[in-house]
């Protein structure tokens, strides 16, 4: 086998599907503009989105928060900079860890959820169906979970900074020792207003991309049960693999100045 013509194919291939992902981001962004809007379904998957996911992403949080201020602080007292803790932590969950964890999260729980529901609707020519009665599969279906992923996710994202920052407190007050009201306000004396809305900027472009995921490939589905499993972790490796790739350039829209 010629290799040159493996990696030309391999190159085209993905040619193909950036222009597939980008003409069908292109509908779906042109149809949440456009009236109507089902206000009911927006609703629906608001609920599946951000609180049905709260949990999950309110533990993942927590977690992060307390050994993130347990590594800290080991590292730190290396240097005897111990005081340190407080404002690493409220960095790190604000800029970073709250955002794209939470987002990984939501994309193992969404973006599949959406991928099998869309994707099985495809294969059961139910979407056909929708076009048949004059109702457009993308004003129906991919609209109400994009709006739904871009408002919901700060929201969330918002939440798991606080549940993060606890966290980091809890550990820091009870088993580090530290002072209650000097952890606080080493925690708000270098928290910045642009730490907080880099994070949740990050968290919206982040439900853009789950959504989006899941329902391009749910929407692309085939082959019976087989094709919609497969649509299904496509969905989340593809919202996982494009969440960390949108981090690094949104932290550099925002910090490349600093």
């Amino acid at each position: 086998m010629n290799p040159l013509a493996v990696i030309g194919r391999v190159f085209l291939n993905f040619l193909a599907a950036i222009g597939r992902v980008s003409v069908f981001t292109f509908h779906g962004v042109r149809h949440v503009f456009a009236p109507p809007v089902y206000l009911r379904l927006t609703g629906k998957q608001m609920m599946v989105i951000g609180y049905f996911s709260l949990p999950v992403v309110g533990l993942t949080a927590l977690f992060t928060g307390m050994v993130l201020a347990l590594q800290i602080y080991l590292g730190s007292s290396r240097f005897n900079a111990e005081n340190a803790v407080a404002w690493i932590v409220v960095l790190g969950i604000t800029r970073e860890l709250g955002p794209v964890l939470g987002g990984l999260m939501v994309a193992g729980r969404v973006a599949s959820a959406m991928a099998a529901e869309i994707g099985t609707m495809r294969v059961t020519e139910q979407i056909d169906a929708l076009t048949t009665l004059s109702t457009n599969p993308f004003k129906y279906l991919v609209a109400p979970r994009i709006i739904a992923g871009v408002v919901t996710l700060p929201i969330l994202i918002l939440v798991a900074d606080i549940i993060g920052v606890m966290g980091g407190y809890l550990v820091g007050t009870h088993k580090l020792g530290f002072n209650a009201g000097t952890y606080l306000k080493n925690t708000f004396d270098f928290l910045e207003t642009l730490d907080v809305v880099s994070g949740l900027v990050k968290a919206a472009v982040f439900g853009f991309i789950i959504a989006l995921m899941g329902c391009y490939h749910g929407f692309n589905s085939k082959g019976g049960a087989q094709g919609v499993g497969r649509a299904t972790t496509d969905a989340v490796v593809s919202a996982s693999i494009l969440i960390l790739i949108a981090n690094y350039f949104v932290t550099e829209l925002f910090f490349s100045g600093k």
